[in-house]
C-alpha cells in the first residue's frame, strides 16, 4: 500500500508541475498589449500601438474581423486613422484580446484676416467640412476644405459642419462671426 501512496503522489505532482509549466508557457507566449487601453475614446487620429510578442496587427471596423487591415511590426507604430469605431488585436504565437478604440471626429474651424479684407479659413480639425459663407446675413457661398486644407474667402460669417458623403448634412458645428471689432482689426 506504501508504494501505491508514493506513486500515487508523485503522479500528483508530475500532473500539476505539467500543467503549470504549460500554463506559464501560454502566458508567457500571450501577447501583451501596453497601449491604446482598451475602449479608449479621443479625437486624436495619429494612434501610438505598444505592445509585446507579437508582430502583427489586425485593424477592422467589424469585431469579426472580416476585412481587417494587417500591419507587420516589429516595433511599436503610430497608425493615423480616419475618425470611426474600430476593432483590433495583435498576434503573436496566440491571438490578443479585441480590444475597441473610438476616433471621434473634431470639427475645428480656423480663421486668419487676409491683407485685402478677405479671410482665410483654415480647417484645423481631423475630418471634412463643409463650410457655409454669409455676407450680411444672407447666403453667399459654400466650401468643402479637407483635413488641414485652407481657402481664401469673403464673407462676414462662416459656419462649418462636418461634410457627410453627399455635404448635404448642415449641423452648425463651429460658427465665425465676423463683427466690427473684427473689421476694425
Amino acid at each position: 500500500m506504501v508504494n501505491k501512496k508514493h506513486i500515487l503522489a508523485l503522479d500528483f505532482v508530475i500532473v500539476v508541475g505539467s500543467l503549470l509549466i504549460i500554463a506559464g508557457l501560454v502566458g508567457y507566449t500571450q501577447p501583451r498589449i501596453i497601449a491604446p487601453i482598451d475602449d479608449l475614446t479621443t479625437s486624436n487620429t495619429s494612434v501610438l500601438f505598444e505592445f509585446e510578442k507579437a508582430n502583427l496587427i489586425l485593424i477592422d471596423d467589424n469585431i469579426e474581423f472580416t476585412s481587417p487591415i494587417e500591419i507587420y511590426v516589429e516595433d511599436n507604430l503610430v497608425i493615423n486613422l480616419k475618425p470611426g469605431i474600430y476593432y483590433w488585436k495583435v498576434e503573436g504565437a496566440i491571438p490578443s484580446e479585441i480590444r475597441t478604440l473610438t476616433i471621434e471626429s473634431e470639427v475645428d474651424l480656423k480663421l486668419r484676416k487676409s491683407e485685402n479684407d478677405n479671410y482665410e479659413i483654415v480647417n484645423a480639425g481631423n475630418s471634412r467640412l463643409n463650410v457655409d459663407i454669409y455676407e450680411n446675413g444672407k447666403l453667399s457661398g459654400n466650401v468643402v476644405l479637407a483635413v488641414d486644407e485652407s481657402k481664401e474667402v469673403s464673407g462676414t460669417k462662416f459656419i462649418g459642419s462636418e461634410a457627410s458623403e453627399s455635404s448635404l448634412g448642415k449641423n452648425e458645428d463651429q460658427a465665425s462671426d465676423i463683427g466690427k471689432e473684427d473689421e476694425k482689426n
